[in-house]
């Protein structure tokens, strides 16, 4: 039997859909069931996992969500870790409580862990995977930072707005990049994440990062031979000097883990799929979701 694991970021998925929803719209004007739950994130959602199902079939769903910023490993290792997000919108919130409860319903595995982010079990339930099972798996989700989880098994797939879903694979990476994915955490500890409040390496950019990685091969063999840098460098090897200590908490906050005990701890029985048509359709009426679903 042909096993496939499809892996979802949850919030990732949710927040584009609420965001796509209810851009320009206040509160007042976002669609509400009979009970009074706000649906316009849910019913895009629904439709994308259900489409998602039919295209990809997997035998295994994870779907990994993240705990609050302030739980997280990274805020303790760097106070100002993702310091600069907004809060979560309250009908977001409610949107995500109901859709959890209709994972449940249908089938679907999910979990948050204290102290790690979704990056972290996306990360190690897909090493998990490629390790043991050595089949194709796939990473639902926009976060680029999840590129340096790829391998011969594992793909992301990315939502584009003008052509679809594009499967985006080891291979296409290692093509753009001239680099291995694991090396990505190193562009980006020169590089910093203004999204995630990840400082990098003030003043080198991403006319350098990517060189210098392609080089040298990690931010710690920079280090190692920044005294004999390759005079093409120059103009960065100050601003490498100071910028040490950033560059080297950089690479920490960016590394996604992936050792965790409690997904090695997972059996791929309790991920197990099972697509039924009656009781997908049954939880859509009961939320007053205007979906069409295949059987």
């Amino acid at each position: 039997m042909n096993e496939t694991l499809l892996v979802i970021d949850g919030f990732n998925l949710l927040s584009r859909c609420y965001f796509a929803t209810s851009y320009g719209r206040d509160e007042a004007a976002l669609t509400r069931n009979s009970k009074g739950q706000f649906t316009n994130a849910l019913r895009v959602t629904i439709q994308k996992m259900h489409a998602l199902i039919h295209q990809y079939e997997p035998t295994h769903i994870f779907v990994a969500w993240d705990v609050k910023r302030e739980d997280t490993k990274r805020k303790d290792t760097y106070a100002l870790y993702k310091q600069t997000r907004a809060e979560l919108p309250e009908p977001l919130i409610q949107q995500y409580e109901t859709l959890k409860q209709f994972f449940d319903t249908v089938g679907i595995y999910q979990m948050s862990l204290s102290s790690y982010e979704a990056d972290d079990l996306i990360g190690a339930l897909a090493n998990k995977w490629s390790k043991e099972k050595q089949s194709p798996g796939y990473i639902y989700s926009n976060d680029r930072d999840l590129l340096q989880l790829l391998d011969q098994h594992i793909s992301q797939i990315i939502a584009k707005k003008q052509v679809g879903d594009l499967v985006y694979g080891f291979k296409h990476f290692q093509e753009e990049y001239n680099i291995h994915p694991r090396q990505w955490v190193d562009v980006k500890a020169l590089l910093g994440d203004k999204s995630d409040n990840i400082p990098g390496v003030p003043g080198v950019g991403e006319k350098a990062a990517l060189p210098l990685i392609q080089q040298y091969g990690s931010i710690h063999e920079i280090y190692a031979q920044i005294e004999q840098l390759d005079p093409a460098f120059n103009r960065y090897k100050k601003k490498l000097v100071e910028g040490k200590e950033l560059g080297m908490l950089s690479r920490e906050l960016a590394e996604i883990i992936i050792d965790i005990q409690e997904i090695s701890m997972l059996t791929w029985e309790e991920l197990t799929f099972m697509y039924d048509y009656e009781r997908w359709n049954k939880e859509i009426q009961s939320l007053e979701l205007n979906i069409r679903i295949r059987s």
